[in-house]
């Protein structure tokens, strides 16, 4: 229970919350190196957000470890290709790519699995009946071959794009975890028959007849065997942008040899490529095959995508080499920083990309402020005509409340990387209300003092021990529904019940420190004028109250009536 107004020392409350607003707002100012402002999400400022749903072979759950490496690995592209301001989170299954700005379509490519590998190429076909026509050979380079079929780059938005699902084609449907499982055993079964490299010329000739024909390179068609290739297997793919179909021996030497990728522009014949540094084993791996396969084709191949097929003119040592296809200078930097900052453990696929513009956000963020203004407004007003004085007192609290909301939106941006999104706009607005609440709960109480005939001044302790019992139960349930909420939700309604739960812990901490401590100095005042019952919208209570309290009977003195 609290003390009595006359004990409570509202001085030294004013005093500690002033020391936190200052402290909050010491580490605002001078720790960081961020702007003075809350981080703003995409919706508020403009920007891209890309989610990507992982997809696991077998249709279970994809381990945990392999989420956070796959979230790691794309983090590491983000900050290789130099896309400020941007976060990788996971959220549930899923990565969360959220770009600021105006950079947007880079995050669309960060999802590549990017598998590379190596294959010894068996034989090759046009996707189409009528063959295309390929590119003359390139002249020989010191650190590469050149290519003597055309080779091909991975289509820039998808990896995916390349390869097509056995059989007709149809469109992959990710949230059906046995459909998946069947389209990546039914693409193996044909793609990756063993039969396609075996001895036996009338078996070899039947199994990739079959596969040429299940094969559909149609750019449209998402491959269900991206991230889900077996390496010891052959494999079928497509090709010199899904105009050639590869028969592949299996891999001879894995992506995970690669030290280092660089795209470059190749002056001498005039194409953009990536170039490539082994590790120490694949540097070892590479001179022998091409030493052994001189005239031969080697694939390089790109999540299923025949990236290029050069022809091998003499053994390449030194542990370099250089990719060409038919690269466009971002094609190569793209394919490039994929390959240097690794593959992903996991296959993925944006089952979800909303862009907002910088205008559209600047928009949204001036709607937010003018309906949050607008609360504000209307509770002032219904405050102040209702309360008068002790409005006056709700709206200062609200002020200060809002003080200390700001600084710890700013904090909490830079020590956790918390943005302030539309939905926690929403939070914000709603805790304007559960504030007011608290406000009107203990001047209630008061008015229920002073109706039973007690002085402005002696009603505040004990409607104060009264109304803090019901704020407490109040925020309590406020608090736990954002809590709940908070655990339950996914995405942007995370940030509505955040804002919600923590405007609610530091409604407490205002009426606490500062509302009541104010309320008790107010009773204590010898001004006339904050004594006024009237000018504290307590006129008519206390009127009621003098009755009830004059029509009691005089302690010691029977109440009788005259016969």
């Amino acid at each position: 229970m609290a003390a009595p107004a006359g004990h409570l020392r509202p001085g030294r409350y004013l005093a500690f919350f002033a020391l936190i607003v200052v402290a909050l707002y010491a580490l605002v100012f001078f720790t960081g190196s961020g702007k003075p402002t809350p981080k703003l999400g995409i919706d508020l400022q403009g920007g891209t957000r890309v989610t990507l749903s992982a997809r696991n072979p077998d249709g279970g759950d994809p381990p945990r470890e392999s989420l956070e490496q796959a979230r790691s690995i794309i983090e590491r592209r983000v900050n290789g290709i130099g896309v400020g301001g941007t976060e990788v989170v996971l959220d549930g299954s899923n990565v969360v790519i959220t770009v600021p700005g105006e950079q947007g379509d880079q995050a669309k490519t960060l999802g590549k699995t990017a598998k590379l590998g190596f294959r010894k190429v068996v034989t090759s076909q046009p996707a189409t009946p009528a063959p295309q026509p390929s590119a003359p050979p390139a002249s020989g380079t010191p650190s590469s071959a050149p290519p003597s079929s055309p080779g091909a780059s991975a289509p820039p938005t998808s990896p995916a794009n390349g390869g097509g699902a056995a059989g007709a084609p149809q469109q992959q449907q990710p949230d059906s975890d046995e459909q998946t499982k069947k389209e990546i055993e039914e693409a193996r079964s044909l793609r990756q028959n063993p039969d396609l490299i075996s001895t036996d010329q009338a078996k070899q000739a039947a199994a990739a007849e079959k596969a040429f024909a299940a094969l559909n390179c149609d750019p449209k068609v998402s491959d269900p065997l991206v991230g889900n290739d077996l390496t010891d297997k052959p494999l079928v793919a497509c090709g010199d942008k899904n105009t050639m179909k590869y028969l592949l021996e299996p891999e001879f030497l894995p992506g995970t040899e690669i030290s280092d990728a660089s795209s470059g522009y190749d002056t001498q014949n005039s194409q953009w490529v990536v170039n490539l540094n082994f590790k120490s084993d694949g540097s070892r791996i590479w001179g022998d095959f091409t030493s052994k396969n001189t005239q031969k084709q080697a694939a390089f191949v790109l999540d299923t995508q025949v990236v290029s097929a050069p022809t091998i003119q003499s053994a390449i040592l030194g542990g370099q080499t250089q990719i060409t296809g038919r690269f466009s200078q971002a094609e190569a930097k793209d394919l490039a920083d994929v390959l240097k900052y690794g593959s992903l453990p996991l296959s993925f696929e944006s089952s979800d990309a909303t862009t907002v513009s910088a205008t559209l956000g600047l928009a949204s963020l001036q709607a937010g402020l003018i309906a949050g203004g607008i609360g504000l407004l209307i509770v002032f007003i219904y405050c102040l005509f209702y309360y008068r004085l002790l409005g006056v007192l709700t709206i200062l609290s609200l002020a200060l409340s809002f003080s200390l909301v700001y600084a710890v939106l700013v904090l909490l941006g830079r020590w956790i990387g918390y943005t302030l999104d539309l939905a926690g706009v929403a939070g914000l607005i709603i805790a304007i209300g559960i504030t007011a609440d608290s406000f009107v709960i203990y001047f209630e109480r008061l008015k229920d003092e002073i109706r039973e005939g007690r002085t402005f001044r002696s009603a505040v302790p004990r409607g104060w021990s009264r109304a803090q019992r019901t704020i407490l139960a109040s925020d309590a349930v406020s608090f736990l529904a954002a809590a709940i909420l908070y655990w339950l939700a996914v995405g942007e309604v995370k940030g509505f019940a955040f804002t919600l739960g923590m405007s609610t812990v530091l409604d407490l901490v205002v009426v606490y420190l500062v509302t009541h401590p104010l309320v008790a100095m107010v009773s204590r005042s010898k001004s006339k004028f904050l004594s006024n019952p009237k000018n504290l919208g307590l006129g008519a209570v206390q009127q009621v109250g003098s009755e009830r309290k004059a029509a009691r009977p005089a302690a010691g003195r029977p109440n009788v009536k005259e016969a």
